[in-house]
């Protein structure tokens, strides 16, 4: 059916024989809101779990519970924006799913346990007023030339059932609130899948980078993830120079235990979605809890730099043979040379060029600031 030879000019989609894969490379033009980015990812994603069945019917209240549970992480845990006309980040702020945020950052939320505690809600459903039927509006444009928007909603349905089997739209509208996909088309996404999701989320990437230009590692942010990274190295780290030096937590002052720590992320995981050690430093157990993902209190920023200072300088002696493997991303992020790695007023600079401004717009992002540790 799918000729992979060749595909639509400027966005990789492959041909297939008998379907208009130029309308599908259009359904994303003129776009001002998230709804038929999240819409598509929605509706393959759920079709992927159907396992490619274009005889089951899908629900639009479905479809609309997959949007909320993605768009959940990018607006309620990563603080990204949707564009001043979007009433996406509008509808998340009223569920009131009992999620705290502490409570999901190590191991996150299960997607499928999100989508249940969604579904338990009471939705907004205003929000398909538009979406499911324009979204395939591509597919009947000479159609609707001429049609008032009150009408397009009500004309789309027409012609979507009506030229099913001719003009092969994406799918179909059924009279139980639910939408049929062509068979045609689930056989297209079930043979290119990978391509398919591919194409769709860096559409939805790129829209999303328009409305949040300054906000760092948009693309981590995207999606739900899956799990976090294991800091087994960065604790070794601070392990050894724990072991070799008496230190104390920046934030309580009380000695910290080469044995029982924890490492903090000074600015969030949550914004900058890395566990690079110039972020890390040791913290007690108590204080990485109640710090979650809030922004420290300037006044907490010299001491931060004088302990990365000092666990530059004793790793050096420590760990001779991997030092220079540790200090890449200190080298690379802060924009700073080895030698002066080990010059404090050199340091405390380049940290102040980087991390001063991230912290102003994580403000500017949603970000809790001026956090303090509560002795």
């Amino acid at each position: 059916m799918t000729n992979t030879s060749t595909n639509i000019a400027g966005s990789g989609l492959p041909l297939a024989d008998g379907l208009d894969v130029g309308c599908l490379s259009r359904l994303f033009d003129n776009t001002a809101t998230s709804y038929k980015y999240l819409f598509f990812l929605s509706l393959l994603d759920i079709l992927s779990h159907n396992s490619f069945d274009s005889c089951q019917e899908i629900l639009l209240e479905s479809i609309l519970v997959e949007m909320l549970a993605t768009s959940w992480y990018s607006h309620c845990l990563f603080k990204l924006s949707f564009g001043v006309q979007d009433q996406i980040a509008r509808e998340l702020d009223k569920l009131n799913l009992g999620i705290n945020r502490q409570g999901h950052r190590r191991g996150f939320l299960n997607m499928a346990r999100l989508k249940v505690m969604i579904t338990n809600q009471d939705i907004d459903n205003s929000l398909l007023n538009y979406v499911p039927y324009r979204i395939i509006r591509p597919f009947f444009t000479n159609e609707l030339r001429d049609i008032g928007d009150g009408r397009i909603n009500e004309v789309i349905i027409q012609l979507a059932n009506e030229k099913f089997n001719t003009r092969k739209p994406l799918f179909k509208f059924t009279d139980n609130d639910s939408v049929q996909v062509h068979p045609e088309w689930a056989d297209y996404f079930k043979i290119n899948y990978a391509i398919i999701r591919g194409w769709a989320s860096w559409e939805w990437l790129r829209y999303m980078q328009r409305r949040n230009s300054s906000v760092p590692a948009i693309s981590n942010k995207l999606f739900p993830p899956n799990t976090r990274d294991s800091l087994g190295l960065q604790k070794q780290y601070w392990k050894s120079i724990l072991i070799n030096r008496q230190l104390k937590c920046i934030y309580c002052g009380q000695p910290l235990d080469a044995n029982n720590f924890s490492l903090d992320h000074f600015l969030p995981w949550t914004f900058v979605t890395h566990d690079l050690l110039w972020n890390l430093i040791p913290t007690t157990n108590s204080v990485n809890s109640s710090k979650s993902d809030n922004l420290p209190a300037l006044d907490y920023f010299n001491s931060f730099v004088e302990i990365q200072h000092i666990g530059l300088s004793v790793s050096k002696e420590v760990l001779p043979l991997s030092w220079a493997k540790h200090i890449e991303s200190h080298i690379s992020d802060l924009r700073i040379t080895q030698d002066d790695l080990l010059d404090i007023d050199s340091l405390k600079q380049s940290y102040e060029a980087v991390i001063l401004p991230q912290i102003n717009l994580a403000i500017s992002n949603g970000f809790t600031p001026n956090w303090r540790f509560n002795h």
